[in-house]
């Protein structure tokens, strides 16, 4: 069965607690050739800014689906595709692995679970936000990261695995080394894409690249930079 990430290779992460340089918009990301655009964060994420970002991107022609980091929530519709829900495996705070969610769907009058997925994250900058926030052990060597990835797919069935460096860029071979110990799900990479050569780089050694930080910080033809790295390590 089809998945809607299956031919995302390229994904760009909006932070509703961030802004746009100046001059860029949000309906113009989808003119960078990225696949799909994930709209969430860690920190100050509500209903009124997501909203308000999911307003313009109505427009989008690529996939728009949204991380609940935040309550209430309401049920997929025309102005986005459906939710990406993270499980945050190495989490100290079981809030990140079961709490939240349990609150999430105790607070959602209707859930489209066809269009509802989860992702399980594995978080390894200790200095990042979300590490802070999840208090995530990321004391992992490589044979830990690949062990979570088959913990992943193996045992919570996990169809997404997610290696969050979150603003550094990772171990490329730490990469592989989880896209190899999975034979089915697919496997996200996100963090420290600044420019083609990593974007490059992390594209031959996973499913997809998700592109956050650069959007805010250097501004959609830097994204579209990343863009080409993927798509050209894709072609090889």
């Amino acid at each position: 069965m089809a998945t809607p990430w299956e031919r995302w290779h390229h994904v760009t992460k909006v932070d509703p607690d961030k802004s746009l340089r100046d001059g860029d918009t949000y309906a113009a990301i989808a003119d960078t050739g990225t696949d799909a655009i994930v709209v969430g964060g860690t920190t100050n994420v509500t209903e009124s800014n997501v909203r308000s970002i999911l307003d313009a991107l109505s427009s989008a022609d690529v996939p728009v689906f949204v991380e609940p980091t935040y309550l209430p929530t309401v049920p997929p519709n025309d102005a986005f595709s459906g939710y990406l829900i993270p499980i945050v495996l190495n989490a100290g705070d079981t809030t990140w692995i079961t709490g939240a969610h349990h609150e999430w769907i105790r607070s959602s009058a209707c859930i489209d679970w066809e269009r509802t997925h989860t992702e399980a994250y594995i978080v390894l900058n200790p200095e990042s936000a979300v590490a802070t926030y999840t208090r995530a052990n990321c004391d992992l060597n490589i044979a830990d990261i690949a062990a979570y990835a088959r913990l992943a797919e193996h045992v919570l069935n996990q169809d997404i695995v997610y290696l969050e460096f979150s603003g550094t860029l990772g171990d490329p071979t730490a990469v592989a080394a989880a896209r190899d110990a999975l034979t089915a799900a697919s496997l996200f990479y996100g963090g420290g894409i600044h420019d083609y050569d990593s974007a490059y780089e992390m594209a031959r050694v996973a499913d997809s690249v998700v592109v956050g930080d650069l959007l805010h910080d250097a501004g959609l033809d830097a994204v579209k930079t990343t863009v080409r790295g993927v798509r050209d390590a894709n072609r090889t």
